[in-house]
């Protein structure tokens, strides 16, 4: 990028004004040390910066745009519904409509409840966990990403994995007491935990794949344990589907596995690339959220007719292409891509992929744990993403990240992919 860019003068005049010129961390571009580009518009594959350079898309807005950017049909229904009105605060029959489709499509889900962000989600399902239960610990695993409320800005702390301290300034450190912090892929950390907590523990809550410490699979058995343990320990499992829901299958992670979790939170793909999301479950847990029980979640843009509109139609255009082969097609590009990658590179990296979701690790493990992912040599990441970069292919700007593949890319973006990759590999 040239010294007198639109993108780094953008990003200078930003800087003055907004914390570190960007208004979520990791689109400063800080880990790949390079001036983050400014984008000016996208369609299908392609995103557009505001020096009219073109780049093939690979992060898809974090995963929302599973069809590809500003589909036709997403878009005029979204203008059609700005005519409207945008927001009143009130009941809208398009509430309903996101509602019965979710419910519909994810089997673990009974009644749902409509939010306006993954960690909103989140932070909702976990304070229904404890008001159900009547308890105030939850596990959560190192390395899963469950948003940015307090409780959940946690690390595990020195020794055993009990109690964890906070993991961000100005979280108070009895917000983190009652967060216990297990090994992903490791049902034994979880079993201890519940044993060192007896009667104490609402809930479990897990991304099915997790996919913020990079794409990581579960272990085979893995959920199907965690299904296990939480029963046999009265606490409810909650399946962060954030990243999942609706991108591995229509039913997304707990579908695709057949585990069924008490309580789901959806985000990304459910509002089209609005910012809408959604928590839900079995009825019977659902039913203690206000105005009905006694746990107080409100929201005065919650389930707003723009968001829910773009949500309606991304749902139903799933619903329909899904017939026709949809998801098969997401998961043989990404077993394409992972196969080309490993193939150009050999033992310098490990890529974990499943269905759409990717990530190219740079070590010469297996990845399955964070203890394994952090083994990454960030720096060669860097490189690559440069030098991809460059070749106008916009990868996840951290390690740690997901690669997303959509219904607008093709099987000759693949193949320019892994050809790409194997004129940079003498540099990595």
């Amino acid at each position: 990028m040239s010294l007198d860019s639109r993108s780094k003068t953008l990003f200078d005049k930003s800087k003055r004004i907004i914390p570190g010129g960007v208004n979520s961390p990791v689109r400063a571009f800080y880990s790949v040390n390079r001036t983050p580009f400014f984008i000016s518009h996208a369609k299908r594959n392609k995103i557009y910066d505001v020096d009219d350079n073109e780049y093939t898309d690979y992060v898809c807005s974090w995963g929302p745009m599973i069809l590809g950017h500003a589909d036709d049909r997403v878009v005029d229904a979204v203008k059609k519904a700005c005519d409207d009105g945008l927001s009143f605060g009130a009941p809208t029959a398009k509430e309903e409509i996101l509602a019965s489709l979710i419910v519909d499509t994810v089997p673990a889900i009974e009644k749902v409840r409509l939010v306006s962000s993954g960690t909103e989600a989140c932070m909702s399902a976990i304070r229904v966990a404890r008001g159900y239960t009547g308890k105030d610990k939850i596990i959560k695993f190192r390395g899963c990403y469950h948003g940015h409320s307090d409780g959940m800005l946690v690390k595990a702390g020195s020794g055993a994995l009990t109690g964890s301290v906070p993991d961000s300034l100005g979280v108070p450190k009895g917000y983190a007491d009652d967060t216990l912090v297990a090994e992903y892929n490791n049902l034994r950390s979880v079993e201890e935990l519940f044993n060192e907590n007896k009667d104490q523990v609402a809930a479990v809550i897990v991304e099915p794949v997790a996919a913020n410490m990079g794409v990581v699979l579960p272990d085979k058995g893995f959920l199907e344990g965690l299904r296990e343990i939480t029963k046999k320990n009265n606490a409810l499992l909650i399946f962060d589907e954030v990243i999942t829901g609706f991108r591995l299958s229509l039913g997304g992670a707990g579908e695709y596995y057949g585990v069924k979790p008490d309580l789901v939170t959806l985000g990304k793909i459910v509002g089209g690339g609005m910012p809408l999301a959604a928590y839900g479950g079995a009825k019977e847990v659902m039913d203690v959220v206000a105005p009905l029980g006694g746990v107080y979640q409100a929201g005065t843009l919650s389930g707003n007719p723009i968001a829910t509109t773009a949500g309606i139609e991304t749902l139903k255009i799933l619903i329909e292409e899904n017939k026709n082969g949809l998801y098969q097609r997401l998961e043989d590009m990404g077993k394409h891509l992972a196969v080309g990658i490993r193939f150009v590179l050999g033992n310098k990296v490990h890529v974990n992929q499943i269905g759409s979701l990717l990530s190219v690790f740079f070590t010469d493990v297996d990845v399955n744990d964070y203890e394994t992912a952090i083994s990454s040599d960030t720096d060669k990441y860097a490189v690559y993403f440069n030098a991809m970069l460059d070749k106008m292919i916009y990868l996840a700007p951290s390690q740690f990240e997901a690669m997303f593949i959509s219904a607008a890319h093709s099987d000759n973006d693949i193949d320019d992919f892994i050809k790409n990759v194997e004129e940079i590999k003498e540099i990595l």
